[in-house]
């Protein structure tokens, strides 16, 4: 049954398996499935999820107007807290990317790293 779990198989496939099998390895096979279920490829942790989420709602809401710079700018979200890394031509869209971060609902704090070219970049 862990083989069927390791293939990708949903619990629907697997137990529709087992039920070919007796009774005893149809309950094998659906305790296998609880416990694998945690571990498959692609499941994250709360609150790496969480904060994936709310990376992807910052980016939304700071890249929202058509000439955001959109290429130059990385948003990583870690604990609650919104980084902002990259390299901006223009100082205003320095102060109105990390303005934009700080009203999104849930981030905790902005640690606004972005910079002009030419100049250093802050340190977190």
């Amino acid at each position: 049954m862990r083989r069927l779990i390791t293939l990708g198989l949903g619990a629907a496939a697997v137990i529709a398996a087992a039920r070919y099998l007796d009774r005893d390895k149809l309950n094998r096979a659906k305790g296998a499935l609880a416990k694998a279920t945690p571990s498959m490829p692609g499941s994250h942790r709360l609150e790496d999820a969480d904060d994936v989420t709310l990376a992807r709602k910052v980016e939304t809401e700071i890249f929202r107007p058509a000439d955001a710079p959109k290429g130059q700018v990385s948003v990583d979200v870690q604990d609650g807290v919104a980084y902002l890394r990259g390299v901006v031509a223009d100082q205003a869209w320095i102060e109105r990317l990390g303005d934009g971060a700080k009203k999104v609902d849930g981030v905790k704090d902005v640690k606004n790293l972005l910079h002009r070219p030419g100049t250093p970049a802050p340190s977190a």
